[in-house]
């Protein structure tokens, strides 16, 4: 049973991404300042003394270089307010390791560190650099996700909704309780085919467990008085205390207080009743 489309193997599925050594590649094919300059200088150097290169063409690669560098600066700049923007936000990364191992750590931005012009996130007291950052959730849309997740896990643990019997009763009572605690954003990342198994899984547990329990308080409630009550209504005491006792240790639980207090009295009744006979 699919819970969204974005989520895969409990995590959020990305159209495309680029790995570390993609990073790495792309970094190296990229000329940066320092190589700049090297060639720059290389050039002066090694230029033919005939026909020397010009004091124009100097100044505009000198130019050039400046842009470059400011460039430079100024993305080191963004990245490192971005990564401060991230503090308090819920992320998830993408580290692989020098073994090519990937792994995919998430939770809370607590502390941004800075070390050599570059930005660390803090996850669970553990340093990540930002370049291995693979996608930024907000903190509602990532509790949806994770609630509609364990309310399928819960679901697939249950048997078949045909073959639901009083004994589910406690794991079917919890299914409701999640899916009733759940907001409307939240159920909505549930897949119409979970609701609609959601659905049967509730009537079996209406069928099964909710209905017993109400017919049994209701023919408690329609008896006489219990002072009125003589061997005329043995009958009808005998098969209110056999349903009682017949009900499972869940079923007991959904008895509401006065309705366990009137059962009290009309067992001991019973007993007044027997005893006499």
């Amino acid at each position: 049973m699919s819970v969204i489309a974005e989520v895969k193997d409990g995590k959020l599925v990305q159209q495309s991404m680029s790995s570390s050594k993609e990073k790495e590649k792309r970094a190296s094919n990229t000329l940066d300042k320092d190589a700049f300059l090297q060639l720059l200088v290389a050039q002066m150097k090694y230029q033919d003394p005939l026909e020397p290169t010009s004091n124009t063409e100097y100044i505009s690669q000198l130019a050039t270089f400046s842009s470059l560098e400011e460039m430079q600066n100024l993305n080191s700049a963004m990245t490192l307010q971005r990564a401060s923007q991230l503090v308090g936000q819920y992320v998830f990364m993408k580290v692989t390791d020098s073994n090519g191992k990937t792994t995919y750590p998430e939770g809370t931005v607590d502390y941004v560190v800075y070390e050599n012009n570059k930005a660390f996130l803090s996850i669970n007291d553990t340093l990540y650099s930002i370049d291995d950052l693979e996608t930024v959730a907000d903190a509602g849309y990532v509790v949806a996700i994770k609630k509609a997740e364990s309310f399928v896990e819960a679901m697939n643990k249950l048997p078949n909704p045909k073959y639901v019997t009083r004994d589910d009763g406690e794991k079917l009572g919890n299914l409701i309780i999640s899916y009733e605690a759940m907001t409307d954003y939240q159920k909505n990342f549930l897949s119409d085919d979970t609701v609609k198994l959601y659905s049967e899984y509730f009537n079996q547990y209406q069928t099964h467990i909710v209905e017993p329990v109400s017919n049994f308080i209701k023919k408690m409630e329609s008896l006489p008085g219990v002072d009125e009550l003589t061997e005329d209504n043995l009958d009808e005491l005998k098969s209110i205390v056999g349903t009682y006792d017949d009900f499972t240790a869940y079923q007991k639980t959904l008895i509401a207080s006065d309705a366990l207090e009137l059962f009290g009295k009309l067992k001991t009744k019973y007993e007044e009743l027997t005893a006499t006979t």
